[in-house]
């Protein structure tokens, strides 16, 4: 009966063992999960070349010289003003009339450039890029102060926050 057993369960035993090797060697697909890992973009802010913040503002007075422009513009206005207003009739009065606006032109066209020139800012802005920029300005635009975010078009600073 041992004789028998082992003959009758050899034939098992090998069929057993030839399907586990078989399926040993069977491959299945495999999925493979990984994370290819690539850094987004880092998103740089547009960098404005006219932009920076203020440093500092400082009140100067009679920074600037009077050139005497305003008064010889002022003369030449006022002159051409007392002509065209002249009575046509007489020659002198046309002449006077010229005069006087020439020398009350000069008079007001001097004082107007006095006042321009009275008091003035320096505004000290470090810009973006690491430049330093003064400016002078007559007078202070609305949202211009010490830390403020602007840019300068050129002629004037523009708050930006």
């Amino acid at each position: 009966m041992n004789i028998t057993a082992s003959t009758t369960l050899r034939p098992l035993l090998l069929a057993a063992t030839v399907a586990l090797l078989a399926t040993a060697c069977s491959t299945q697909p495999t999925t493979q999960r990984y994370v290819n890992y690539q850094p987004s973009p880092r998103i740089e802010p547009e960098r404005c070349y006219h932009c920076g913040t203020i440093e500092n503002i400082s009140r100067v007075q009679n920074a600037r010289t009077n050139t005497g422009t305003g008064a010889v513009l002022g003369g030449v206005l006022g002159a051409i003003v007392g002509n065209q207003l002249a009575d046509d009739s007489s020659r002198g009065r046309r002449n006077t009339a010229t005069v006087a606006g020439a020398a009350a032109g000069a008079l007001a066209g001097n004082a107007i450039e006095n006042r321009a020139n009275a008091e003035s800012f320096d505004i000290t802005v470090r810009m973006d890029d690491g430049r330093r920029l003064t400016l002078n300005m007559t007078r202070l635009p609305e949202g211009i102060r010490s830390g403020a975010y602007v840019r300068y078009d050129g002629r004037r600073l523009v708050p930006l926050r």
